[in-house]
């Protein structure tokens, strides 16, 4: 059992840009104020048309990330996407109930999302409000986001939410870093004990190798050109693509 200590969120939850851009989320009005909300991407109909970051941010996101690493399927690139959001959603998540003892409420209705920008320009929330940490990303955002891209893009449901666990540990392991350098081992600890309680949900309880921390799916980055396996990687090598 973890004991939290509860420090009040501060309304720009400055703290998080100790741990890193990635960690940080914007607060307040988005500078482009027309951004979509993740739950618009979520739930908008799948567009076949010209590119639109506004009708359909999720189809937009999808084929940016195509278009940078050259993904020879649209799956390869819907996966990549995947676990580059979920990264963002859980380290902002997580990094905020290690600092803060508490993590704000990520309403895919109230957090604008930039399909076009990167960390930290890409997420806005629109009001700090706390909430506990199990609430904030695996119900309230994977979830559709796994059930919008698998049925989209014909990605499997098990490697997103093997997605979803090698981002969640990652966050631990940047966070852990992070702790080390500044003497906290306090929040370390924290985000070790919120990241266990989180594993424990079927969705999340299977995805990692207990004892070795490896994947038991592929995120399908050896697919792309030039990649290779990564670090958690359920295989020790780039399978053939036969």
């Amino acid at each position: 059992m973890v004991l939290l200590a509860f420090v009040d969120l501060d309304p720009e939850l400055a703290a998080l840009g100790s741990l890193g851009g990635f960690f940080v989320l914007r607060t307040g009005v988005p500078r482009r104020r027309t951004l979509p909300h993740l739950a618009h991407a979520y739930t908008a109909a799948p567009s076949d048309g010209p590119e639109d970051v506004y009708r359909d941010p999720l189809t937009f996101r999808v084929r940016k990330v195509a278009r940078s690493l050259h993904a020879p399927e649209a799956r390869v690139a819907a996966s990549i996407a995947h676990q580059g959001l979920a990264a963002r959603l859980w380290s902002v998540a997580l990094g905020c109930a290690a600092l803060y003892g508490r993590a704000p409420d990520l309403d895919p209705g109230r957090l604008s999302w930039d399909p076009d920008g990167s960390a930290p320009e890409d997420l806005w929330l629109d009001e700090v409000r706390a909430l506990p940490v199990d609430a904030v990303v695996r119900e309230a955002h994977l979830v559709p986001l796994t059930t919008a891209l698998a049925s989209r893009h014909g990605v499997s449901e098990r490697l997103l939410w093997g997605n979803a666990g090698s981002a969640l540990a990652g966050a631990v392991r940047m966070i852990g870093h992070w702790a080390r350098t500044e003497g906290r081992a306090d929040v370390a600890e924290r985000a070790r004990g919120l990241a266990a309680g989180l594993f424990t949900h079927p969705d999340l309880s299977g995805t990692l190798d207990p004892t070795t921390g490896r994947r038991r799916s592929c995120c399908l980055y050896y697919r792309l050109p030039g990649g290779g396996v990564c670090g958690d990687c359920c295989f020790d090598r780039p399978p053939g693509r036969d």
